[in-house]
């Protein structure tokens, strides 16, 4: 199964609910229509991760090239990685989890994002 993306408008930035497999097959796109969907008064993307089942190392360089589209414009990336989600190892593992801002639920990283602001 491929992914898919769904967004949603906050009061601080876009919120981005990924769904399915994150790899080499998609990881551009996905990465284009993240930053293509934020508007410059936003101040960052939460970047749901939750339902992902897949996610590789194509996965993993997408999020970077995301954080720094983001960084250029002055806003942040706030991934949403549950404790016991199916990409959290490989996250762990690239150290993904030491690099990037990231919260356990939405709310929290929605939290985080409106005190960023």
């Amino acid at each position: 199964m491929l992914a898919d993306v769904r967004f949603e408008s906050l009061d601080d930035g876009m919120l981005a609910r990924i769904a399915g497999e994150v790899d080499m097959s998609n990881a551009d796109d996905l990465g284009k229509a993240l930053t293509q969907m934020m508007s410059n008064e936003a101040l960052g993307l939460v970047l749901d991760l939750s339902d992902v089942d897949y996610f590789d190392s194509a996965g993993i360089h997408m999020l970077y090239d995301v954080r720094e589209s983001l960084r250029v414009r002055g806003q942040k990336l706030w991934l949403v990685v549950p404790d016991r989600s199916m990409t959290r190892d490989a996250l762990r593992l690239a150290a993904v989890l030491q690099t990037l801002d990231v919260a356990t639920s939405v709310e929290d990283a929605t939290a985080a994002l409106a005190r960023a602001g």
